[in-house]
């Protein structure tokens, strides 16, 4: 009956966070991204504070220095997204009529071969035109989760906030948690906790540090080889790499499209770009993930993914905040249980004791 009692308990527990959550996520943005922040954050205030600095001081140096490297990035970086995104809205039209040239000197002929009765034409502004209404709808479906009170300025005034306050109590909170684990289970849960920060930390600030890579190598590659908007889709294509080979792979597709628009008929720059997007690919998984996130972490791409999507779809931008931590903290307690399966007579049988 105790036992039962318990699952009951966290099974309830975690039906009124996960109610919690759904009421509360148009509010919840900026303090979850400040909480993930001040995770992110955590050792390197460890690491400073070891040195015999103050742990607010240590907080203050952190954050001002963090703003700074942001506001630079912003001022270098905005007007350029800003101008190239101008421009390839700019360019649509063009690049409607570019397709629909294709469509009609090379890929209609070809299908006319295959087919017995004729192709009919291609409405190739009708296609562009649904495919950027699915964006929009898309996009508007991620922000709609925080739409009421969210907004840029709440991101950069309160998540600051919230990442300085929670820096300098995390050892504090981390204490406190651990002073409300069950007793008699204390220690099995401290394990759980530590498999799921390794996880989570292995991941994101290794996952980070791809994206930063690779969005560098896509900005520098597509503008060596003069694509149009190279700036804005390399770095796209970088951000996107934080769901793993999913979005280095829409990158390259996008690369790839665009540069047979603009170089059409000349197949040499076209190869150039896609052999970019390859090498990309290959980067990040033959040399990147395994070095920077490793097979520790113990998180499936696939999980990832389906993790990322559901958590996005239902709770917007802040379900893609939390999906990583959610994934990893799901993953342990599986692996855990089925340790215990295995464990158990269940598994063994009643003869094997």
């Amino acid at each position: 009956m105790t036992l039962q009692r318990q699952v009951l308990f966290w099974v309830a527990a975690l039906a009124i966070f996960i109610a919690l959550v759904w009421l509360l996520n148009d509010v919840l943005l900026p303090f979850v991204a400040g909480m993930a922040l001040a995770y992110l954050l955590d050792p390197l205030a460890n690491r400073i504070e070891s040195l015999g600095v103050n742990r607010v001081v240590a907080t203050v140096v952190i954050i001002l220095g963090l703003l700074v490297v942001l506001v630079i990035l912003a001022l270098l970086l905005v007007p350029v997204i800003a101008n190239q995104a101008s421009a390839m809205v700019d360019n649509l039209p063009q690049y409607s009529a570019h397709v629909q040239a294709l469509v009609t000197e090379y890929i209609k002929p070809w299908f006319n071969k295959l087919s017995k009765s004729g192709v009919p034409d291609l409405d190739v502004s009708a296609v562009l035109k649904n495919a950027s209404g699915a964006a929009l709808v898309f996009l508007a479906s991620l922000w709609s989760g925080g739409r009421a009170l969210v907004s840029v300025v709440s991101l950069c005034v309160v998540t600051p906030v919230v990442a300085f306050y929670l820096l300098i109590d995390w050892r504090r909170m981390v204490t406190s948690i651990d002073q409300l684990l069950p007793r008699d289970h204390a220690e099995t849960v401290r394990g759980l906790l530590r498999e799921m920060d390794r996880a989570i930390a292995g991941f994101m600030r290794g996952q980070t540090s791809i994206c930063l890579i690779l969005a560098v190598f896509y900005m520098a590659g597509f503008a060596l080889a003069g694509l149009n908007f190279g700036f804005l889709i390399g770095l796209s294509a970088g951000i996107a790499t934080f769901i793993p080979y999913v979005g280095s792979f829409i990158g390259l597709v996008v690369a790839t499209l665009v540069a047979i628009l603009q170089f059409w008929p000349e197949w040499t720059l076209i190869v150039i770009v896609l052999c970019i997007g390859v090498v990309g690919q290959v980067l990040e998984g033959y040399v990147l993930s395994p070095y920077l996130v490793g097979t520790s972490v113990g998180l499936h791409p696939v999980w990832l993914m389906f993790a990322l999507f559901a958590c996005g779809y239902l709770f917007g931008f802040v379900g893609l905040i939390v999906a990583i931590p959610l994934s990893a903290a799901i993953a342990v307690l599986v692996r855990f249980a089925l340790r215990q399966y295995r464990e158990s007579p269940m598994y063994l049988g009643t003869g094997s004791h």
